[in-house]
């Protein structure tokens, strides 16, 4: 553990559970689409639920949403940039189970179009302390990652050797695993996997990824713990995968 584990994270106050780890969960939510949405809805648990306005939980989550970080300038403005996004932002409670007091599910979704604009992406996760974070579900599946490291998401069908393979172009990308996680909703049906790594994929390994046939939904998500290399969306609004 370093100093500022101690210290805590450079950020926009007031709580580095309740926002910079807010916003770091959006973020996440964010890089999990290619476009960005036009809906989003923050189902806050606990904690989370009763203090989202007075520790500035609800700014922090838009605010990721956006593509901010946690410790941009603009963090506080996040309700006013959404509105001039056209981005419908609502907040709901509930009991989402035996988790973390700082949880919330994040689901996003876009006007349908050609791109995979109109898909509806949920992610749940949370803030842990200090501003660190854990995403345990997407779309439903139960996996495990922190936003520390550049994170690979594959859903793919479940059958024998998927996983090896996926290391496989990993490996020859030169690519080092930290950590992975599978989980399928039932044999032989639809798995996911989480691979957290130490360097983002090229293009070109993503590519091939994109392409088997048994692979139906990918996501390279960039490291949001330390603010670098995060990439921006293009002028159209896009963050490529």
């Amino acid at each position: 553990m370093g100093l500022l584990d101690v210290v805590g994270p450079v950020m926009i106050g007031p709580s580095s559970s309740h926002t910079a780890g807010a916003c770091r969960l959006a973020l996440l939510a964010r890089h999990a689409r290619l476009t960005p949405p036009t809906r989003v809805t923050f189902t806050l648990h606990g904690s989370f639920a009763k203090t989202a306005q007075g520790h500035g939980t609800d700014v922090a989550l838009v605010a990721g949403m956006l593509g901010l970080q946690p410790d941009d300038p603009k963090l506080p403005d996040a309700f006013d940039l959404a509105k001039e996004a056209g981005l419908d932002v609502v907040f709901d409670q509930a009991d989402l189970g035996d988790v973390h007091p700082n949880t919330v599910r994040i689901v996003s979704a876009g006007e349908p179009g050609e791109g995979g604009e109109g898909e509806t992406v949920s992610v749940t996760g949370s803030s842990i302390g200090g501003g660190l974070v854990r995403v345990f579900d997407v779309n439903g599946f139960g996996i495990d990652f922190t936003g520390a490291s550049h994170t690979l998401l594959v859903r793919h069908e479940d059958r024998p050797g998927v996983i090896a393979r996926v290391a496989r172009v990993i490996a020859d990308d030169e690519g080092n695993i930290a950590t992975l996680h599978s989980a399928r909703k039932r044999k032989g049906g639809d798995a996911m996997m989480s691979i957290e790594m130490d360097r983002r994929l090229s293009q070109v390994a993503l590519d091939y990824l994109a392409s088997v046939s048994y692979v139906h939904w990918l996501r390279m998500l960039p490291e949001v713990l330390s603010g670098d290399g995060v990439p921006e969306p293009d002028e159209d609004g896009q963050v490529h995968a």
